[in-house]
């Protein structure tokens, strides 16, 4: 028995619920360190930035990659260093750019002349890194990012000539391939376009120090996915060819690599319906837990958390249609895609959904009719 499944075996727990396995974020990170050996690791706290996490990441000697001035002062108060931090969002209000740079902060991603002009007003003499737009290989991750982030190479260079120019320091170029990027000779292409814009930037007298590789190394759900070092080989590869004795620091940004295998979501069957008397009807499953509480990224099928629902084992398996417990027509999971269950279930039986230590607590709403937030418990 895993220790989630013992953690759930004991006293009562609230339902809904998310239990994530501390060991398993730990081993997710050494695995992932091991891969890429050479390369500092920032974690993307927006993952999950539950305290227990963030202090278990501290301690293997992690790195953190944040996205508000909340997340700053989160890691701050868990006794990271500002040094440590990076605020790897490009769009940020300008008086928290003034409160993270008096906190410490001094490096910060921005992909927009008005970006860089707050930059140079707020957080003068700071590390900056020009956030790059990425078209080639997005279209095989789950969720690309290019559309809302980055700039153009050409658009780039003039950020950073005019960043030298406000007295702040070019520090690099970012770049991220979307969530849940199963192709890892995406970065192949990404690099090369990295590479070009380092060495025209190195013929006006700007010597930037970091490459930051972004993240979205991808997690199994449904189908296999590459290995850590399958990522980590393709990169050193590419960038030993494109960079040569040129090379930069690197680092990466992982989230949900690091901690979404590490979660259960327990959820309680509310209702069995039966409505294969309808055209194109089912038989459905309502749960006490949906998009509102915790299976957000369920929405347009672009994760399929698999389910694992004990007790049933000798149980022939049917098709159905899940759905959560507002009174809301949207929320349905993964609403076009019929799960198995077993025929058995009943009203008040449990249903574990795996690998949702990612994006579960904190894309669960706040009180949607009425339902309160996703409790979860860190052992």
């Amino acid at each position: 028995m895993s220790k989630l499944e013992r953690f759930f075996a004991g006293p009562e727990l609230p339902s809904p619920c998310l239990a994530v396995d501390l060991d398993i974020v730990e081993s997710n990170y050494r695995l992932l360190r091991e891969s890429f050996a050479r390369t500092a690791i920032y974690y993307a706290v927006k993952a999950n930035p539950a305290e227990a996490v963030i202090k278990r990441l501290k301690a293997l000697g992690s790195l953190f990659d944040v996205a508000s001035l909340s997340e700053v002062e989160l890691c701050l108060s868990l006794g990271v260093a500002p040094q440590h931090i990076s605020w790897g969002n490009p769009i940020k209000k300008e008086s928290d750019i003034g409160v993270a740079f008096a906190r410490g902060v001094d490096m910060y991603a921005f992909d927009s002349h008005e970006e860089l002009e707050k930059l140079a007003q707020c957080a003068p003499g700071s590390r900056v890194s020009c956030r790059l737009h990425i078209d080639e290989g997005t279209d095989s991750a789950v969720c690309p990012l290019s559309a809302k982030f980055g700039c153009s190479p050409i658009t780039a260079e003039e950020l950073m000539v005019r960043a030298r120019e406000l007295g702040l320091v070019p520090h690099g170029l970012s770049f991220h391939l979307g969530s849940q990027q199963t192709d890892v000779e995406s970065w192949e292409q990404a690099i090369a376009v990295c590479a070009g814009v380092f060495r025209r930037l190195r013929d006006k007298g700007i010597d930037m120090e970091l490459l930051n590789l972004g993240g979205g190394f991808a997690v199994r759900y449904s189908h296999d996915v590459p290995r850590a070092q399958a990522y980590a080989e393709c990169v050193h590869t590419s960038m030993r060819r494109h960079f040569g004795n040129h090379m930069p620091t690197q680092c990466i940004e992982p989230g949900r690599s690091l901690v979404a295998s590490a979660g259960w979501l327990r959820s309680e069957v509310l209702l069995i319906a039966d409505r294969r008397d309808r055209a194109g009807g089912h038989k459905w499953v309502y749960l006490d837990s949906g998009r509102s509480s915790g299976l957000v990224e369920t929405v347009n099928d672009r994760i399929v958390y698999p389910l694992y629902i004990p007790n049933h084992e000798d149980s022939a398996m049917e098709d159905v249609m899940l759905a959560g417990p507002t009174c809301d027509w949207s929320d349905i999971i993964n609403d076009g895609v019929l799960r198995q269950v077993p025929t058995t279930l009943k009203s008040g039986d449990h249903v574990f959904f795996t690998h949702t230590g990612a994006y579960t607590t904190t894309c669960s709403s706040v009180g949607f009719n009425g339902f309160a937030p996703l409790e979860s418990f860190y052992i």
